[in-house]
């Protein structure tokens, strides 16, 4: 494939994407499939990159950068947490050196937080982090996702951060709870109904009866049969809300907010900010974020030249 100066991968557990890219940032091929970190522990790392490699006709010597839980303790190879506060232009610097006879791969480093009773740990988040950093981004990042980070930035770092398992725990219950049958038929929650935003404002103002919130779900459907796609929308929405209200109350106001998503999570949480009277709210898109995170890394990690689109 012509005009392709470098390949950058955001490989997570379950997922595998990767952008063939030229030195001003456009994409020239892209390839996503399923194979995640465990997939890929099985059928070997390197084979599953060249394979995808192999496919866009890129040959050898072109460098790759990657991010995610590849790096992971249980990933090709780790890439040990860098601590917060942190520079996140730096964080190329910090790149791990894959082993590889084909060409040069190198890993970014996720983030730690070890300040006691507030440990956290993110990683690929750190990456779609990076453009923002360079435009002079101040404020509160929030990137829904199984496992959302909220994240301060401040002078181009990450100061500090929090993670909510909003996304786990809505599929734990959607799936395999008292809740389940109540919501088995419901398709997709629509973050424009009257109970989502119900239950964001419920989440938002009355965090601390979460539990009881939950469990009147199933109760409303055992006795007035409640409709599932309303109650798979409340579900939704008191999840959303109690993460808000937890951001909030760790990280201060929501105010200036970059919300870093895609698909169904984007007008979700749009929805939500706006419920909650989150101010300065501006919505980026995940996948061009987290690409150009990578590709900034990879200019930097391969002294290549910087060139304009």
């Amino acid at each position: 494939m012509g005009g392709v100066s470098h390949v950058v991968v955001d490989w997570g557990t379950s997922s595998f994407r990767l952008w063939a890219l030229d030195r001003a940032g456009n994409v020239r091929g892209e390839r996503r499939s399923a194979q995640g970190m465990i997939a890929a522990a099985t059928e070997g790392f390197e084979a599953v990159l060249e394979s995808h490699l192999a496919a866009l006709g890129i040959g050898d010597g072109i460098p790759v950068m990657m991010c995610g839980m590849v790096g992971a303790r249980g990933g090709w190879v780790e890439a040990a947490y860098v601590d917060i506060p942190a520079g996140l232009d730096g964080l190329a610097e910090r790149a791990v050196h894959v082993p590889s006879a084909r060409r040069l791969i190198r890993l970014l480093p996720g983030l730690a937080q070890r300040e006691a009773d507030r440990h956290d740990v993110m990683r690929g988040e750190e990456t779609q982090l990076l453009p923002l950093a360079r435009e002079g981004f101040h404020g509160l990042a929030c990137l829904p996702g199984t496992h959302s980070k909220w994240v301060v930035v401040e002078n181009g770092e990450a100061r500090r951060f929090a993670t909510f398992m909003t996304g786990e725990l809505f599929q734990l219950l959607r799936t395999g709870s008292v809740i389940a049958p109540a919501v088995a038929t419901a398709v997709a929650v629509d973050p424009d109904s009257a109970a989502f935003a119900r239950g964001v404002g419920d989440g938002l103002t009355l965090p601390e009866t979460l539990g009881n919130q939950l469990f009147r779900l199933r109760a409303s459907w055992l006795l007035v049969g409640e409709d599932p796609a309303g109650t798979l929308a409340r579900l939704s929405g008191l999840l959303i809300g109690a993460e808000l209200a937890g951001a909030a109350r760790l990280l201060g106001t929501l105010e200036n907010v970059a919300l870093i998503a895609s698909g169904p999570a984007a007008p979700a949480y749009r929805r939500a900010l706006s419920l909650a009277g989150a101010t300065g709210v501006v919505a980026r898109e995940a996948d061009d974020c987290v690409r150009a995170g990578l590709h900034a890394a990879a200019l930097s990690a391969f002294r290549l030249e910087r060139v304009s689109a």
